[in-house]
């Protein structure tokens, strides 16, 4: 469990701007996608006293291990770019959207003899086009509902229609012109279906073309007196001109392009591109940019490109989000780079660039500045975006480096060090009354996780069933990694050596790096930590620091911080160190033992799974799993089984007099 204070922005770093934010886990995972009117107000919202918060915020809140977001330029592109994000995440906590209906769609039933408007959820059925996703439901009905007055389109169900063709009467929206009627015969099939292709261009975003007719049809209805029929169509036209709100961060053109934006000074630049595909954001990523030579925009965007497309592979956009620090090689370039590469600035050599893209892709590329519409709309959020990504660089530079600083700092004075600990390894233990035993070991360097060095210990004990008890398994593990320390520390082979035991290299990944290629390479334990801290008071503390005197290790400082109180203890001493709530020290050591109690239990938990789908049967010679699995089926349990004969056995399609009698003679009588 995680504390919200570890992770907690500065309000000063937080916009006051509309926005979207994404709460992560330990893993990276998206768990939580918002949107806020006001990011700073309401980010504030989820730091205050975790007792004051519901309780699925609450969980939500020490689940999560980071916080980020995203500023837009209205509400309503934040609306819309928190549905992409929930579709793209699929966050654990947005339970709004995780029951049995899906986001809903504006449907036009072409496949059907009469097309009909509707709101529609679920999968996508063929004969069908679609538009949105849309937020709400309501939202489809309110730009249908103004739409219906130029195109008066079917939107009745079946039932309706069929109802209205027995009676040979309309139904309502058929008397106030907001249905052509075809039920009663006033179009036919084919001028309706004309009606209900004309509003699937509009909503494709043709929509010039219709504002221009209806202009023109009110011109020619003033102009011969027709002033009630003007005054309709100027009702049409306000309405076409209100269903296309403009909206920067959904394209109304299925747009395939990546935008890029640069915001930066003489010494270093942040560089923030959005993924666009198919006219909706699909990821974002970011860079800040340090200017180690004298460069212009134009040189910083051409080794902004190279970077990002260079190598043959880039990121792949449907993966990408906010928080990459470099590209990674995902997917093929042709496949990853767009139609269009929308830039703050053209490259210095423009013609070579954009032919070395169109290599890449194999086809045409087009590398340009956009000028107007909303392709600059978004461009501009793109740059907004950029520019808060610089100050909060700037912001979390000094600051995390005066955090983690004063946090290292306050545990030298508090545990009299000599120097502070620059790296620190916490271990725990892990197991249900006894049974599969794990340790885990993390590390944090400089005070930030180092899961590289992230370690796995499965207990043994003494006869091999095990220990006795924690304070016997921290024992073990304390003295297996310091004994693997010491032998590679004096370039011994730690594998020659049977009471060393062997390690895991497994658990929370950091991404941009190989565990394995890293253990090949022979990063392993030859550095030794300044400060051991164990989960626990001063049972555990004890059996730590036995371990470390029998194997004669007198120069790593030792601690525990027991969950009850967070008192931390030190070796040999009565009463424990108490740190002040709000020490940046304290911080540390919650953050260091609750991400070693995280790695433990999710090793025991992935060893008590693997143990727990074992069977009996499974120790029967030449039984396998097809067998096992109809005797099962057949006799319902281990114990009637074993109450069985051979010839009953035998009863079982496949199996055997011998198989028979093997399972007998392993299982036992009853």
């Amino acid at each position: 469990m995680a504390d919200p204070a570890s992770y907690r922005p500065r309000p000063g770093e937080i916009p006051d701007q509309p926005g979207v934010y994404r709460f992560r886990d330990a893993e990276r995972r998206v768990i939580y996608v918002g949107k806020a009117k006001s990011l700073r107000s309401r980010l504030a919202s989820y730091f205050q006293d975790i007792t004051a918060l519901h309780p699925r915020t609450a969980q939500m809140v020490t689940t999560a291990c980071s916080v980020e977001w995203t500023v837009v330029g209205t509400e309503v592109e934040a609306l819309s770019l928190e549905y992409s994000w929930i579709k793209e995440f699929d966050p654990r906590f947005n339970v709004k959207y995780r029951d049995d209906k899906s986001y809903p769609y504006l449907a036009v039933t072409l496949g059907e003899e009469f097309p009909r408007v509707q709101v529609m959820r679920g999968a996508k059925r063929p004969g069908t086009r679609y538009f949105g996703p849309y937020g709400h439901a309501w939202a489809i009905r309110e730009t249908v509902d103004l739409l219906l007055r130029v195109f008066p389109v079917r939107t009745c169900t079946t039932g309706v229609f069929r109802r209205a063709e027995r009676t040979g009467r309309p139904c309502l929206l058929g008397y106030i012109d907001k249905c052509s009627a075809p039920c009663v015969g006033r179009v036919s099939p084919d001028q309706h279906r004309v009606i209900a292709e004309e509003f699937c261009d509009f909503m494709a975003g043709d929509t010039g073309r219709f504002v221009r007719r209806v202009e023109k049809q009110m011109r020619m209805a003033s102009e011969n007196l027709e002033f009630e029929l003007a005054a309709k169509l100027r009702d049409d036209l306000g309405a076409l001109q209100r269903a296309t709100e403009k909206n920067a961060v959904v394209l109304d053109d299925g747009t395939d392009a990546d935008v890029f934006a640069l915001a930066g000074d003489e010494l270093e630049a942040a560089v923030q591109v959005f993924h666009v595909r198919g006219g909706r954001i699909r990821g974002q990523r970011g860079w800040v940019v340090e200017k180690v030579e004298d460069v212009t925009d134009a040189e910083l965007v051409e080794h902004l490109l190279q970077q990002v497309y260079g190598d043959g592979a880039v990121v792949d956009p449907e993966k990408a989000s906010g928080g990459a620090r470099r590209p990674e090689r995902a997917v093929e370039a042709s496949s990853a780079v767009p139609r269009e590469v929308l830039v703050p600035v053209l490259p210095a050599d423009v013609e070579q660039v954009t032919a070395w893209l169109g290599g890449l892709r194999g086809s045409r590329v087009q590398v340009r500045v956009p000028q107007r519409g909303a392709k600059k709309d978004l461009a501009e959020t793109v740059r907004r975006n950029a520019e808060q990504a610089l100050a909060l660089h700037r912001t979390r530079r000094a600051g995390d480096l005066t955090t983690r600083g004063q946090a290292l700092e306050d545990l030298q004075e508090a545990l009299g060090l000599a120097s502070a600990p620059l790296r620190i390894e916490c271990y725990d233990i892990s197991t249900t009354q006894g049974t599969h035993q794990v340790g885990s070991m993390v590390v944090f360097e400089d005070g930030v996780a180092r899961k590289s060095e992230y370690r796995q210990f499965v207990i043994r004990g003494e006869d091999g069933a095990g220990a006795r008890d924690d304070t016997a398994a921290m024992y073990e593990v304390i003295t297996r990694r310091f004994r693997r320390h010491l032998a590679e520390r004096d370039g011994a082979d730690p594998a020659a050596d049977p009471t060393v035991g062997a390690v895991q290299v497994s658990g929370p990944v950091d991404p941009d790096e190989d565990l394995a290629a890293q253990a090949a390479a022979g990063r392993r334990f030859a550095y030794a930590p300044q400060l051991v801290v164990v989960d626990g008071g001063p049972p555990q503390v004890a059996a730590a620091a036995r371990a470390l005197a029998d194997l004669g290790v007198t120069d790593v400082a030792l601690c525990g911080l027991a969950k009850r109180l967070e008192e931390v203890w030190l070796p040999d001493d009565d009463h424990p160190v108490i740190l002040q709530r709000s020490s940046q020290g304290l911080y540390l050591l919650q953050r260091v033992r609750d991400e070693a109690h995280r790695f433990a239990i999710k090793h025991h938990r992935a060893r008590r799974g693997a143990a727990m789908t074992r069977s009996a049967l499974d120790d029967v010679p030449g039984l396998g799993p097809t067998r096992a699995a109809a005797l099962l089926a057949h006799f319902g349990s281990v114990a009637a089984l074993r109450a069985a004969t051979v010839e009953e056995l035998t009863e079982v399609q496949g199996i055997g007099p011998a198989t028979a009698e093997a399972v007998l003679a392993t299982l036992g009588t009853p």
